[in-house]
């Protein structure tokens, strides 16, 4: 998993509450085994036309968002079914930050455990947020999960959390800072998994 320190992108505003993950990436795209390739079917409903075609009307087409890697939301992101293709979609297209007021809670952990921070903020700061993404297409936000502030050009200034327990919040920090999956935390304690291994596991004879 890629460590995750600063990011500086643009935002692009989906103003939308409770998002679940069959909105997030259709079940009909479940088929893959990979963990790629789904960032084409993120949101394909909204996105495209019968005709396939890209639709003028759906937030993400705005040419400004084009590239954006932060993402802010309206509460309950990311509620429905537990599937993990749902953060694998949105990484794949690109998103490595998502702001909301609330996620569902299994979604919540999906991120952690792939590379995305899930930036909780208080509605009115998301609002003050969503409003100048979508007033000013091409917005930028800098995401400093060193510090867990949140900054921009004009002066903005806001302190973050990545989860509402403070316990929680520190050990998830660590693992984005450090790329660390629940893979890659077990693989940390490797020499005490091979000497357990070396002391009780039996060899064959002969």
């Amino acid at each position: 998993m890629e460590p995750f320190e600063k990011l500086n992108g643009v935002v692009a505003a989906l103003d939308r509450e409770n998002v679940d993950t069959d909105q997030i990436i259709p079940a009909v795209y479940l088929k893959r085994i990979e963990r790629t390739g789904f960032g084409p079917f993120l949101f394909s409903a909204w996105r495209f036309l019968p005709d396939g075609q890209p639709n003028p009307d759906f937030e993400l087409n705005i040419p400004g968002y084009r590239g954006s890697t932060i993402l802010v939301t309206g509460r309950n992101f990311g509620s429905g079914s537990s599937r993990e293709h749902a953060p694998w979609a949105l990484l794949d297209y690109g998103f490595r930050v998502i702001i909301a007021p609330s996620f569902a809670e299994i979604f919540h952990k999906n991120c952690f455990d792939n590379g995305i921070v899930p930036v909780h903020l208080p509605e009115e700061q998301v609002n003050l947020i969503m409003v100048k993404a979508k007033e000013e297409p091409g917005y930028r936000l800098n995401v400093d999960l060193e510090s867990c502030l949140l900054t921009d050009d004009d002066g903005l200034s806001i302190p973050f959390v990545v989860h509402n327990d403070p316990t929680t919040h520190e050990f998830r920090r660590h693992c984005l800072l450090n790329g660390l999956d629940d893979i890659g935390l077990t693989l940390q304690h490797e020499d005490k998994i091979a000497a357990y291994e070396e002391r009780n596991i039996p060899r064959p004879v002969g």
